[in-house]
């Protein structure tokens, strides 16, 4: 063990940069994002290539691998080698693959190491202009007349934009349609468009249109409302009882992943969560970091997200689109 010990303190020394290069040579490093590109977590996921890439030096190639609830790109991430040559950067619907997709072949905590629990966003509930509701308690009211009529865009079951819908629905009481895309990008538009009524979406994807004069913004998801959104309250206080719901993303490699690569992905992804700079930049997209970035915060959130979302997954009974 003391042997172990002293080995390893000269490698530790090494620069973070001249240790991946001896631990992953001249291969780019591969980063599979579960979603379409322009997704929240597609956002998030190059803000992080790039400010990661001068400290392993080695570019880092982000492969968007969309499609059944995240399970596509999940299952192409479990069948590259476990060398830390491939990390992946999924959201909130990683806690629900297991649920929504019984036949998925891995568990969602242990087949999936943590390298950090990267940032958390709200998100914001949107109307297209077309539709009367100024707040919130109006939009409640509105559904209420409309019933199935009213239809809301999301991706496929288990998407993060798909569950905020659902607990929405649940909390407040109300029915509508919801009508699923491959990519929350393509949702937001036709909303935009006014093919469909309202959407409960990353602020990326939604603030932009808003500001355009093409959606209207009532709320955001987290309890106590944003920072990053002020003057918009929080569903909660807006008067849907025990509605607390933020996007998440956290980056991941493979069980078997050598010690070294693991602590060479931990350091770099702790540096750059670090970086006022690159903390500005994801702010200016839309996203907060988390007070505590660590492995462990980020596993600890994952087995809180599984323990919450399991009886309201059977309560709905949602199946794959």
């Amino acid at each position: 063990m003391h042997r172990r010990r002293l080995l390893a303190v000269p490698f530790l020394a090494v620069p973070l940069a001249a240790r991946a290069q001896s631990l992953f040579g001249d291969r780019p490093i591969r980063m599979i994002v579960p979603v379409a590109a322009a997704g929240a977590s597609d956002i998030v996921a190059r803000i992080m290539a790039d400010a990661m890439t001068p400290l392993l030096g080695r570019s880092i190639v982000v492969e968007n691998l969309a499609g059944a609830g995240s399970t596509l790109g999940a299952n192409a991430f479990q069948q590259t080698p476990a060398d830390g040559q491939t990390i992946y950067v999924p959201t909130n619907n990683h806690a629900l693959m297991k649920l929504i997709y019984p036949q998925f072949a891995y568990d969602p905590v242990a087949d999936f190491v943590p390298v950090a629990l990267v940032t958390r966003q709200p998100f914001v509930v949107a109307v297209h202009t077309s539709v009367p509701a100024q707040s919130v308690p109006e939009l409640i009211a509105w559904l209420r007349q409309r019933g199935a009529a009213a239809n809301c865009g999301a991706a496929a079951p288990g998407a993060v934009n798909y569950m905020a819908a659902e607990l929405f629905r649940l909390r407040a009481g109300v029915d509508f349609t919801i009508v699923s895309y491959r990519a929350a990008a393509a949702s937001a538009q036709d909303v935009a468009a006014g093919r469909l009524d309202f959407t409960i979406d990353s602020p990326s994807l939604l603030m932009p249109l808003v500001r355009q004069g093409k959606l209207r913004a009532l709320a955001v998801t987290m309890a106590g409302g944003s920072t990053l959104l002020p003057g918009l309250p929080g569903l909660q206080e807006a008067g849907v009882p025990d509605y607390d719901n933020a996007a998440w993303t956290m980056i991941f490699v493979r069980p078997g992943t050598p010690d070294a690569a693991l602590a060479a992905l931990r350091a770099a992804a702790a540096r750059t969560l670090a970086d006022p700079a690159v903390r500005e930049r994801l702010a200016s997209a839309g996203f907060e970091t988390w007070p505590d970035a660590s492995p462990a915060a980020a596993e600890a959130l994952l087995r809180s997200e599984i323990a919450r979302w399991t009886p309201i997954v059977a309560r709905l009974n949602l199946k794959p689109s």
